[in-house]
C-alpha cells in the first residue's frame, strides 16, 4: 500500500507532462477554431475610431472578400503583425478592416500613426462588448469574411510566412 502512495502521483505527473508537451509541440494556435465559421459576421455596428476613420457593421463586410483584423495599441504581437498587414493591403490588394479592441481612441490612433494604417475602415470596441459577439479570444486575431459576409476562417497573430502559407490560399479558396 505504501508503494502505491508514491507510484500513483508519479504516473499522473508523467502523464500530465506528456499531454502538456504534446500540446506545446503540436498546437501552433495560429488557426483558431471558431463556432462562427460558416456563419454571418456578427450583427454589430462599431462606431468609427475617430474623425479620420469610418466605423463598420455587417453590411460593410459584404460585396468583396475582407479581412477583419482585431488589434490594440497595448498589444505587443500587434506591433509585430503590422508590417504583415501592410504587405497584405499594398502588395496583395487585400481589403482590411480594423477592429480596435479595448483601447482608447488616442492611443489606437498613435499606434496607427507609428506602425501604418492599412485599414479601409476602423471600428472602435472600447469596452469589449463587440468582441464577445465576434468571439475574440486573444489579440491580434484576423477573420476572413467572404463576399456574402460569411466568416470563413480565423487566424491568430500573422507572421510573414503566414501570408503565403495560410492567408492567401484561404482568400483564393473563398473567391472561387
Amino acid at each position: 500500500m505504501s508503494r502505491v502512495r508514491y507510484i500513483v502521483p508519479a504516473v499522473l505527473f508523467v502523464a500530465l507532462a506528456a499531454v502538456l508537451y504534446i500540446g506545446i509541440r503540436h498546437g501552433s494556435g495560429d488557426e483558431i477554431p471558431t463556432v462562427l465559421n460558416g456563419g454571418p459576421a456578427p450583427n454589430v455596428t462599431l462606431p468609427p475610431l475617430d474623425g479620420r476613420a469610418r466605423g463598420f457593421g455587417p453590411a460593410d463586410l459584404k460585396g468583396q472578400v475582407t479581412l477583419v483584423n482585431v488589434f490594440a495599441s497595448w498589444c505587443i504581437p500587434c506591433r509585430e503583425e503590422a508590417p504583415v498587414l501592410a504587405q497584405l493591403a499594398h502588395q496583395h490588394h487585400v481589403r482590411l478592416v480594423g477592429l480596435v479592441y479595448k483601447d482608447k481612441p488616442d492611443t489606437a490612433r498613435a499606434f496607427l500613426d507609428d506602425y501604418g494604417n492599412p485599414f479601409e475602415r476602423i471600428g472602435l470596441d472600447a469596452d469589449g462588448r463587440a468582441g464577445i459577439w465576434w468571439g475574440i479570444s486573444k489579440v491580434p486575431e484576423t477573420f476572413l469574411i467572404d463576399a456574402d459576409g460569411v466568416i470563413r476562417a480565423r487566424f491568430g497573430p500573422l507572421g510573414a510566412d503566414d501570408v503565403d502559407a495560410k492567408v492567401l490560399p484561404a482568400i483564393r479558396a473563398v473567391q472561387k
